[in-house]
C-alpha cells in the first residue's frame, strides 16, 4: 500500500496507509514527550498498530530533530559565532561533542578582555568542532551510499579480502607447525599454554591506567555518537519483528538502524559457539581478543615469550577491515539479527563487534532491554545515553526484569566447588604469583568458606553427604548478612574489581577447562598433592557417575567455573543496605542449601537511564495498573511527577465486539470466591466445571481458560475426571492442557488450532476446543488466541502471587516504609500484590483480542472482579465495556446472545 503522509497539528507523520485516529493520537503525543525530554507510559492494546505508532512517531520527531540541528549548524558556521549566549538553541546544540563549547562560568571580578577573548576562543572552537562532524557526516553518507549502489563492488572486495584472509591463516598454521616440531624449544617450568592460566601482577592503582576496553586500538570507537533513538524489547523474536516493521515503514529506506544482540546470538565461530553456554561463550570471546592484543603487544620482545603467546589464537573473524565493512552494509540497509548474522558468515567477519562499530553513526539502535538496563553490559556494548532517546516495548515486566537481573543466588555445592577449585590452582601456581594476587585470592577463598559456614555447612566435607542441624529460611539485611558471616572487615568493593581486573575467574575456568571438571561437587576434594590431584582426574571408565539429585540437575550443564557465578553474589553485596536483602535457605543438606541477593529498589538501577536520557518510553499492550510504574521505578529514581506522562489508547475494535462479565455466583447460586482457603473445595472446583460446561456448549470454536498455578489446575482436573465433568466438557470441546515444558508448547498449540479448524468445517457435535492453562504460564504471554482460537477468555478465580514468601513479604514492608501512603488508599504492599494479580490477569485475558474485526468473550469467575478498586485496574477498552452479573443466569443468557449475533454478522 502506498505510503501517506499524515498531518496531526503541525507535526508531518509518514505512515505506510491510513492510521487509525488513535495511532494519530499515540504519535503525537509521542513527539510532544520526546520533544519536551520527558518520560512517557504508552499504553495501546495487541492489535492497535502499536510499532508503526512507535516507528512513525519516534522517527519523525528525529527526522525533524536532525533538521533544525542541520539549520542551526549552518546559521552558525556562517556567522562564525557560537550560541553562547542563546539559552533558548542550547538543547538543540547539535551533539555531545559541541556541548563542551557553551559558555563557562567566568570567576566573578575577572577582567572584561580576559572573558571576551575566553567566550571568542570558545566559539572558534566549536566552530571547529562542528566543521569536522560535518565532514566525517558527509564521509559516512558518500560510503553509505557507495555500498548502496555498487553493490558488485562490494562482494568482489568480499572475496579479495576472504582469499587474503586464507592465505594468512596458512602462513600462521605453517608457523605454528614448525614452532611446535620436534625441534622446538620447550618451557622448562609449565606445560605448553599453561603460562596465560597464570595471573599477571596485580596493581590496584592501575584501574585509572586501563585501557577501557579490547577495542582501544581502533579508531571507530573515536566517531561521535549521533542523537538516536535505542529501542528495547524482550525477546529477540519481538525485536525481529519490529525491525520488520521498520523494512515496511516509509522510514525503512532511509534510516540507519542496527540490531545489536549478545555472543550467543551473533558468534559465527563454531568453535566458539560450539560451547553452548553463554558465560563460557563471554569468556572465551575476550579471551581471544586478549590473545589478539597481547601478541601485538609483544611483538618487540623475546622470541620465546612470543611463541608461548601465539598459541592461544586470536579469532580469525575478529578482522578490523572485515568488521568495518560489515559495519557500513549494516547501517546501508536495514537487517535484523538473522541477515546480520549470514552477512558475518559470508564476509567473515564478526556481527557481534561489527553491529557495536554501528552503535556511533547509527540513528536506531534495536537491543534487547537486558542489555540497556544492566550498566556494566550496556558499557561494554559501547552505549551511550546521554541526550539520547529510550524506548522500552513491552515493558510490562520491566520491574520484575530488573529486579531479576540484579538479584544473585549461589548454591552450597557452588560455594565449595569453587573453593576447592580455587585451591587447587594456589597449589599448582602459588609460587609464580606476586604477593598481591596471593592476599586477594586468599581473601577469596576465606569468603567462601565463610559464606558455607553461615549456612551451617563445612568447606572441607562434601557437600552433598553433609546434613544441615537447622533448616528453614532467613532474611537478612545485608550488613547483618556481613556481621554474621564475619566478612565485614573485607573490602568487597575491592575484591569486587581485583575479580573484574584480573579475570580470576576465566584463568579459574582455562585451568579447571585444561584438566578436566576439577571436583565436581559430589567429590571429596583432596588436598595432598597436585600430583594426587592430577591422577585423580583422569577419567574413570569402569566407575558409573554418581546421580544428580534430580532430573534437572542432570540436563542442566554445570558451570566450569562456579566462581564466575559467585562474582555476581560478591558485586550485589555492594549495594546499599536499606536497597536489597540476603535469604538464606537451609534446605537438609548443603549443596541444596543457597545463598540469595534479593534486588528491593530497582530504581536505583533505572535511575542513571531516565537521568542520562533525553526522554524515556516506557510502552506495551497492557501496562495497567501503572501506579508501580511511577511509584516503585520512577518516584524511587528520583523523577519528579510533572515529567511523567501517560497515555493510554483505546481498541481499534469496536465497543460491542468485546463482552467483559464478572460473575459473582454460580449455577445453584455458590458465592464465588476462590481465595487460597476456599478454591479448593469440592463444590468451589464443581462449580467452575458447570460454569464451563455451560460456556462450552454456546461458545464456537476455541475456549481458553486460566487457572491462577499448574497445582490448583492438576488439583481442579483429578476432581473434574473423578466427578464425571471431565467427560461432559469433552462432549462439547476436545480438551487441551497446557505443558509444563517449554519445547512441547508449539505442538499442543498445533493441534489445539487444527481441532478448531475441522470441528468448524465438520459442524458436528463438538464445536470447537478447550484450552486449560496457567496464568504467568507459556500461554498467557506472547501467544496469539485470535478469530476463532480465542472465542471466550475464563479467568477461573484471582492469581494472587504467595503471600507467604519471605521475598514478597519483604518487598511489600520495604514498600510499606518507603512510599507514602495516599489517603483512602491501600497501603503501598498490599497495593503492590494486587496490582501484580491484575497484571497477570491483563496479560492474560488480552491474548483473545488480536485485530480490528476480532470479537470474543472475556468471563471473570470470581466476586472479588467487582469491587471498584480491582475494576480501575483492567485495562480502559475492557474496563467501559464490564458488565457484573449478581446470578449465573443472565450471564450465560448474555454470553449466549452475544456469539449468536456476532456469529451471524461474520
Amino acid at each position: 500500500m502506498a505510503n501517506e503522509t499524515q498531518k496531526v497539528g503541525t507535526i508531518h507523520f509518514p505512515f505506510p496507509f491510513t492510521p487509525y485516529s488513535i495511532q494519530e493520537d499515540f504519535m503525537a503525543e509521542l513527539y510532544r514527550v520526546l520533544e519536551a525530554g520527558k518520560i512517557g507510559i504508552f499504553e495501546s492494546p495487541t492489535g492497535t498498530g502499536k510499532s508503526l505508532s512507535l516507528i512513525c512517531g519516534a522517527l519523525s520527531w528525529l527526522r525533524d530533530f536532525e533538521q533544525k540541528k542541520r539549520e542551526e549548524e549552518a546559521r552558525l558556521l556562517e556567522t562564525g559565532t557560537g550560541p553562547l549566549h542563546d539559552e533558548k538553541d542550547e538543547s538543540l546544540c547539535l551533539s555531545s561533542s559541541c556541548k563542551g563549547a557553551a559558555a563557562t562560568p567566568r570567576p566573578a571580578g575577572e577582567p572584561a578582555w580576559v572573558t571576551q577573548f575566553v567566550q571568542k576562543k570558545e566559539e572558534r572552537d566549536l566552530v571547529d568542532r562542528l566543521k569536522a562532524e560535518q565532514a566525517r557526516r558527509k564521509q559516512r553518507e558518500e560510503r553509505l551510499q557507495q555500498l548502496q549502489h555498487r553493490a558488485q563492488f562490494k562482494y568482489a572486495a568480499k572475496r579479495l579480502r576472504q582469499e587474503e584472509e586464507e592465505t594468512e591463516n596458512l602462513l600462521r598454521l605453517s608457523r605454528e607447525m614448525l614452532e611446535t616440531g620436534p625441534g622446538a624449544e620447550r618451557p622448562e617450568q609449565l606445560e605448553s599454554g599453561e603460562e596465560e592460566l597464570v595471573l599477571a601482577e596485580y596493581e590496584s592503582d592501575e584501574e585509572k591506567k586501563a585501557a577501557s576496553g579490547v577495542d582501544e586500538d581502533e579508531d571507530d570507537l573515536e566517531e561521535e555518537h549521533v542523537t538516536k533513538i535505542y529501542y528495547c524489547s524482550r525477546t529477540h523474536s519481538q525485536l525481529a519483528q519490529f525491525v520488520h516493521e521498520v523494512k515496511k515503514s516509509p522510514f525503512g529506506k532511509d534510516v540507519r538502524l542496527v540490531s545489536l544482540g549478545s555472543r550467543q546470538n551473533l558468534c559465527v565461530n563454531e568453535d566458539v559457539k560450539s560451547l553452548g553456554s553463554v558465560q563460557l561463550i563471554n569468556d572465551r570471546c575476550v579471551d581471544m581478543q586478549r590473545s589478539r592484543h597481547e601478541k601485538k603487544k609483544g611483538a618487540e620482545e623475546e622470541k620465546p615469550k612470543r611463541r608461548r603467546q601465539e598459541k592461544q589464537a586470536a579469532c580469525p573473524f575478529y578482522n578490523h577491515e572485515q568488521m568495518g565493512l560489515l559495519r557500513d552494509e549494516a547501517l546501508a540497509e536495514v537487517k535484523d539479527i538473522e541477515q546480520l548474522l549470514a552477512l558475518g558468515k559470508e564476509a567473515r567477519a564478526c556481527p557481534y563487534y561489527g553491529s557495536r562499530l554501528a552503535i556511533p553513526a547509527a540513528q536506531l539502535v534495536v537491543l534487547p532491554y537486558q542489555m540497556l538496563l544492566h550498566a556494566a553490559t550496556r558499557q561494554a556494548a559501547g552505549i551511550r545515553l546521554q541526550e539520547q532517546v529510550v524506548i522500552i516495548d513491552e515493558a510490562h515486566n520491566l520491574i520484575d526484569t530488573i529486579t531479576g537481573m540484579h538479584s544473585v543466588e549461589v548454591s552450597g555445592s557452588q560455594l565449595c566447588q569453587a573453593h576447592s577449585q580455587l585451591l587447587q590452582y594456589m597449589e599448582r601456581y602459588g609460587k609464580r604469583l606476586k604477593a598481591k594476587n596471593l592476599m586477594y585470592l586468599k581473601q577469596i577463598l576465606y569468603l567462601l568458606e565463610k559464606f558455607v559456614a553461615v549456612l551451617g555447612g563445612n568447606i572441607k566435607q562434601n557437600p552433598n553427604t553433609q546434613s544441615l542441624s537447622q533448616t528453614g529460611t532467613e532474611l537478612k539485611t545485608i550488613n547483618d548478612f556481613l556481621f554474621q558471616s564475619q566478612i565485614d572487615n573485607i573490602n568487597l568493593f575491592k575484591v569486587q574489581r581485583y575479580c573484574e581486573k584480573s579475570m580470576i575467574s576465566r584463568k579459574l575456568f582455562g585451568f579447571t577447562e585444561r584438566y578436566g571438571a576439577v571436583l565436581s561437587s559430589r567429590e571429596q576434594p583432596k588436598l595432598a598433592g597436585f600430583q594426587q590431584f592430577l591422577q585423580s582426574l583422569q577419567p574413570r571408565t569402569t566407575e558409573a557417575p554418581a546421580a544428580p539429585a534430580d532430573e534437572s540437575q542432570a540436563s542442566a550443564p554445570r558451570p566450569a567455573s562456579p566462581l564466575m557465578h559467585i562474582e555476581g553474589f560478591l558485586a550485589a553485596l555492594t549495594t546499599a543496605n536499606q536497597d536489597g536483602r540476603v535469604i538464606l535457605s537451609r534446605q537438609g543438606s548443603l549443596s541444596q542449601s543457597t545463598l540469595k541477593f534479593l534486588l528491593l529498589n530497582p530504581a536505583v538501577h533505572f535511575a542513571q537511564v531516565v537521568k542520562e536520557c533525553r526522554a524515556v518510553v516506557i510502552a506495551g499492550g497492557t501496562m495497567q495498573p501503572v501506579s508501580d510504574f511511577r511509584q516503585q521505578l520512577l518516584a524511587c529514581a528520583g523523577v519528579e511527577a510533572e515529567r511523567v506522562v501517560e497515555f493510554s489508547c483505546g481498541h481499534v475494535i469496536p465497543p460491542d465486539n468485546i463482552l467483559p462479565l464478572v460473575i459473582c455466583s454460580g449455577i445453584s447460586n455458590q458465592p464465588l470466591e476462590f481465595t487460597f482457603q476456599k478454591r479448593e473445595l469440592p463444590q468451589m472446583m464443581d462449580e467452575a466445571g458447570r460454569i464451563l460446561c455451560n460456556l462450552c456448549s454456546v461458545v464456537p470454536g476455541g475456549v481458553v481458560c486460566f487457572f491462577p498455578s499448574y497445582e490448583y489446575l492438576r488439583q481442579v482436573h483429578a476432581h473434574w475426571e473423578k466427578g464425571g465433568l471431565l467427560g461432559r466438557l469433552a462432549a462439547r470441546k476436545k480438551i487441551f492442557q497446557e505443558p509444563k515444558s517449554a519445547h512441547q508448547v508449539e505442538q499442543v498449540l498445533l493441534a489445539y488450532s487444527r481441532c478448531i479448524q475441522a470441528c468448524g468445517q465438520e459442524r458436528g457435535w463438538v464445536t470447537g476446543a478447550l484450552l486449560l492453562s496457567v496464568v504467568g504460564g507459556k500461554m498467557s504471554e506472547g501467544i496469539n488466541f485470535s478469530d476463532n482460537l480465542g472465542r471466550c477468555v475464563v479467568m477461573v478465580g484471582m492469581p494472587f502471587p504467595n503471600i507467604r514468601s519471605p521475598e514478597l513479604q519483604e518487598k511489600m514492608a520495604y514498600l510499606d516504609q518507603t512510599l507514602p501512603r495516599a489517603p483512602g488508599q491501600a497501603p503501598p504492599g498490599k497495593n503492590l500484590v494486587e496490582n501484580l494479580c491484575m497484571k497477570a490477569v491483563n496479560q492474560s485475558i488480552g491474548r483473545a483480542i488480536r485485530h480490528q474485526k476480532d470479537f470474543a468473550s472475556i468471563v471473570l469467575l470470581d466476586q472479588r472482579y467487582a469491587r471498584p478498586p480491582v475494576l480501575a485496574k483492567l485495562p480502559a477498552w475492557i474496563r467501559a465495556r464490564v458488565e457484573v452479573k449478581a446470578t449465573f443466569g443472565p450471564a450465560i443468557a448474555a454470553v449466549q446472545k452475544f456469539h449468536r449475533e456476532k456469529s451471524a454478522s461474520s
